[in-house]
């Protein structure tokens, strides 16, 4: 039987100790690392056992125990039946029993010795156990992030959250570019409040307070995003916004993030990790294809999985002329499929100057169909839809 292993730990070592352990072995593999145990790492796992519901679980509690059992909780409460390894660099009564009160299923001594790591595998393997129902009850989480600037980021996480607001479903659209900050614009909204109050009020908030610090877009989803005076930084951490990121998924059915273009930025890379699905935007111009390859070997040197990541080629022209790339050409200089096509339509720009989403309307003609047949494969509705690209 085939071994799927998700690994979570802070030290390097750690994850390469496992990796080291299963040199030969061909029934286990790594499916996703996860280099940071923070409050919501259950997070990510639930979005990775959907894919693949039988996989196990090997996490290091040494760096932050009280953390790390806290999160190894949630995951259990929320994924009874998966499989967990717990490791620390303690064995007395108290820390393994600790974990196996979080949920863990089995238990390994730090430094990790391949012979023990194999025997944990072989008790794996004969434990009988039913895989994850990969049912998450936790919203989605779809964030926009752009391989270069113009692309338009923005205009397809604004449609894409009105359109999954036109569907009724619970969505929050939050805006991290903080430089930019052009959602607001493009729905035509003067938001009163921004994410400075969300992060000032995050050890207490809950859904009635986000609902009073945030805009309601006639459309029926919820907007925030940063301050409008560029010298106004917002008093969010990367951990606090983790926090952040846990709230909604449990409150909303959809979160869409516009990311903006900066990977360095703490706080974007905390919800792209947060992310069910990254939308990496670009266009068949040569400098945005350039960049959107040095994106994907960035989030993949920072522990993503191809799984989470899908290229949208915005402005998509199927016959190009030769100052822009083809499908093919994409393809292969990303080593990576072009999960949909956007069309380019003047409508787009028309509906930024008139400060409403192009969806709104249903005006577009072709932009509108493209943008409804991307939103139907993203969240994988059942209605077939083709595909433009």
């Amino acid at each position: 039987m085939q071994i799927s292993l998700l690994v979570a730990s802070s030290d390097e070592h750690f994850r390469e100790t496992i990796r080291d352990s299963l040199v030969n072995t061909t029934n286990v593999r790594i499916i996703a690392e996860y280099p940071d145990v923070s409050s919501n790492l259950y997070i990510r796992i639930l979005q990775d056992l959907e894919r693949n519901p039988s996989a196990a679980l090997v996490i290091d509690l040494a760096t932050d125990p009280e953390d790390s059992l806290k999160s190894l909780e949630k995951l259990k409460q929320a994924a009874p039946d998966i499989y967990v390894i717990a490791s620390n660099y303690h064995a007395d009564g108290e820390t393994v029993i600790a974990s196996l009160r979080a949920g863990a299923n089995d238990f390994l001594l730090q430094p990790v010795k391949r012979t023990e790591f194999r025997d944990a595998i072989a008790r794996l393997e004969r434990t009988p156990r039913r895989a994850s129902s990969g049912a998450s009850q936790l919203g989605k989480i779809y964030s926009f992030l752009g391989a270069k600037g113009g692309v338009g980021t923005t205009t397809l996480a604004v449609n894409f959250a009105s359109l999954l607001g036109q569907r009724k479903q619970a969505t929050v659209l939050v805006d991290l570019d903080f430089t930019a900050n052009d959602c607001a614009m493009q729905l035509g909204s003067a938001p009163q409040h921004t994410l400075y109050e969300v992060g000032e009020n995050i050890a207490r908030m809950d859904q009635a307070l986000f609902e009073g610090l945030v805009t309601r877009d006639p459309l029926g989803f919820y907007v925030v995003g940063p301050p409008d005076q560029l010298e106004h930084r917002i008093n969010l951490t990367e951990s606090m916004f983790r926090e952040f990121a846990s709230f909604l998924v449990e409150k909303y059915e959809s979160v869409v993030i516009d990311a903006g273009r900066w990977l360095s930025d703490e706080i974007v890379l905390a919800a792209l990790q947060s992310s069910s699905t990254i939308f990496l935007v670009t266009t068949q111009k040569f400098p945005a294809i350039r960049n959107a390859q040095r994106y994907i070997a960035a989030l993949m040197r920072l522990g993503f999985s191809q799984d989470q990541l899908r290229i949208v080629v915005n402005e998509y022209q199927k016959k190009p002329d030769a100052n822009l790339a083809t499908l093919q050409q994409i393809q292969q200089t990303l080593n990576q499929p072009v999960f949909y096509g956007i069309p380019a339509s003047s409508a787009a720009i028309a509906a930024v100057n008139r400060g409403r989403p192009f969806v709104a309307d249903h005006a577009a003609g072709d932009l509108d169909r493209a943008l409804r047949g991307f939103v139907e494969k993203a969240i994988g509705a059942k209605t077939p839809v083709a595909q433009p690209a």
